[in-house]
């Protein structure tokens, strides 16, 4: 019996024993996931937040802009001011209170013409007396003339003694002189009443008024209360730009060279010039020479004091067809192949997207480009083999 019990004993599951084994398991598979979980969600983040870390391809950004292609020939760009060869502040040289005043600022004078009048009441007056002189010295004259023929006859006949005749003779020559003395008072009175009369010195246009009626003109104006200059006019058809150009580029700069005048009032309409004269000295206060700069031709648009931009070209392109016709332009570096295509790449959420465009004509280190951006566009200015579609990129400060 008792070896029985035994067998039996032996035959027995230990419940303790395999309980405590499928604890183990359990607990090594719920590491085992752990762990993996970990693994993904480690590589969901890296995957996810690859692009935060990942600064991008650093670039510089272009912007398609108009220019002419006349612009794409310029050497050097100076900045100057339209001014008239031919300008004068018109005064009078006598003194006097102005009493008329016939041209408004924009108004056009004819050479010779009055502009404006100051008071001649004294100059008149004295005009006057100097022409009753001179009548008088002439009435004087015939009496002067009667008497010497009388004494010269009666001298011939020695019936008078030669001292009467000398003294007739003397009268006679007192009045010629005083008749040419009248003449001249005369005439330095008419010049008086001249004066009085300021005259434009040549056809042109009033550009300021600097006078009114009522107030007093001096040729020096020394007093507080007068006016040396009654208007400014200037000679419309003469206009040109005086140009500073820097010391250090004055060599780049040559008579007749062509040129392309840019007025700050109409930025888009190019005027043709060429270099006049360039002043034989330098302002060493701006470190700059100054370049006269004539215009071909130009409209009524085209103003004195206006701020102007002059384009020195390497050649006369003012010949060339469509010259002074704006085109798109980008640099050549900013086009690139890609798959049989010319595409550019502009930015967003800093990643590059790829445009496709048209090009045209090249203009030095420019492009044209007909189809696929429009002005103003902002376009990663140089392309290389990193820089692809979906890149992401940085934009570098220049």
């Amino acid at each position: 019996m008792e070896s029985r019990d035994t067998d039996l004993a032996s035959l027995r599951i230990d419940r303790s024993a395999q309980g405590t084994g499928a604890g183990k398991t359990g607990r090594r598979l719920g590491k085992v996931f752990f762990w993996l979980v970990f693994v993904v969600v480690l590589a969901g983040a890296v995957f996810f937040l690859k692009d935060f870390f990942n600064p991008g391809v650093e670039v510089r950004l272009a912007t398609a802009a108009l220019i002419s292609p006349a612009q794409a020939q310029s050497v050097l760009t100076a900045s100057g001011y339209v001014v008239a060869r031919r300008k004068a502040a018109v005064a009078s040289k006598g003194t006097g209170r102005l009493v008329y005043l016939g041209v408004e600022e924009g108004d056009h004078v004819k050479r010779g013409q009055v502009i404006a009048r100051l008071e001649d009441d004294d100059v008149t007056a004295t005009l006057r007396r100097a022409r009753a002189d001179f009548s008088a010295a002439e009435a004087e004259l015939k009496d002067a003339t009667e008497s010497l023929k009388r004494q010269k006859m009666l001298l011939e006949r020695d019936f008078v003694a030669q001292a009467e005749y000398d003294a007739a003779e003397a009268r006679y020559k007192r009045v010629l002189a005083s008749i040419d003395s009248a003449r001249f008072a005369v005439r330095e009175a008419e010049v008086a009443v001249d004066y009085t009369k300021i005259v434009a010195p040549f056809d042109g246009t009033v550009l300021r008024k600097n006078a009114d009626i009522g107030e007093i003109m001096a040729p020096l104006a020394g007093a507080a209360s007068s006016r040396a200059a009654v208007v400014t006019i200037a000679d419309l058809s003469s206009l040109e730009v005086d140009a500073d150009v820097a010391e250090a580029n004055i060599t780049r700069v040559k008579n007749e060279q062509a040129c392309e005048i840019r007025l700050d009032a109409y930025p888009v309409q190019a005027y043709q010039g060429y270099v006049s004269k360039i002043v034989p000295t330098a302002d060493r206060a701006k470190a700059t020479v100054m370049v006269k700069i004539r215009f071909r031709s130009y409209d009524r648009r085209v103003l004195p004091e206006m701020s102007a931009k002059v384009t020195f070209l390497a050649h006369d392109v003012a010949k060339e067809k469509g010259a002074n016709e704006p085109l798109l332009t980008l640099p050549a570096a900013a086009v690139a192949a890609r798959d049989g295509r010319q595409v550019v790449y502009r930015i967003e959420k800093n990643h590059a997207v790829e445009v496709p465009v048209v090009t045209g004509r090249t203009l030095g280190s420019l492009v044209e480009i007909k189809q696929g951006v429009k002005e103003g566009d902002k376009i990663i200015n140089k392309i290389d083999n990193r820089i692809r579609a979906g890149v992401k990129v940085a934009v570098k400060d220049v």
